[in-house]
């Protein structure tokens, strides 16, 4: 009997996983679609959650994926770099006020070198937040702010804009 789970963690090392198989049990294309298209599973958008708080990390990722996206969360910023290096989510939720040596700004600045995908910033600093997006020149699609502590409504509203213009 499958697992009907909202999602299913894997853990890899010190990142985690998330899932979410009803959606993958349930994903299908229309009956008269092409043959190839209905043979194809559908690509699931990743997020990357970066967040050293593992209990609201496990809160974001299992309502993010009962909602349909592929998550993978990693509390630390030396994680995210070392994962940012390997492959590129479709979306980062990043904490700015991360323990360790690499914080929220530190991971944002090496992916921002790597490319300009929409990263959603978490964070009580609400000032400095501000007078940086003010500064950097980003639009609101590829760069915006949640302040802590957010209903989780809030969170997925503000995902699901960022994806719906984000930049290819």
């Amino acid at each position: 009997m499958p697992d009907m789970d909202a999602a299913n963690m894997m853990p890899g090392g010190n990142e985690t996983h998330y899932t979410p198989n009803h959606i993958l049990e349930r994903a299908s294309t229309p009956v008269n679609a092409p043959k190839e298209a209905q043979e194809q599973p559908q690509k699931l958008t990743w997020i990357l959650v970066v967040e050293d708080d593992p209990s609201l990390a496990r809160l974001e990722a299992n309502f993010l994926a009962a909602h349909g996206y592929s998550v993978e969360v990693v509390g630390s910023g030396e994680q995210a770099v070392s994962l940012l290096g390997q492959r590129i989510p479709d979306l980062v939720v990043l904490d700015l006020e991360l323990s360790g040596i690499l914080n929220g700004w530190n991971v944002l600045q090496t992916l921002r070198q790597r490319t300009p995908i929409p990263v959603l910033l978490t964070t009580s600093l609400n000032p400095e937040v501000r007078k940086y997006l003010r500064s950097c020149g980003e639009s609101r699609f590829t760069l915006d702010h949640l302040p802590k502590p957010y209903p989780m409504q809030a969170l997925l509203k503000r995902i699901k804009r960022m994806l719906m213009i984000a930049p290819d």
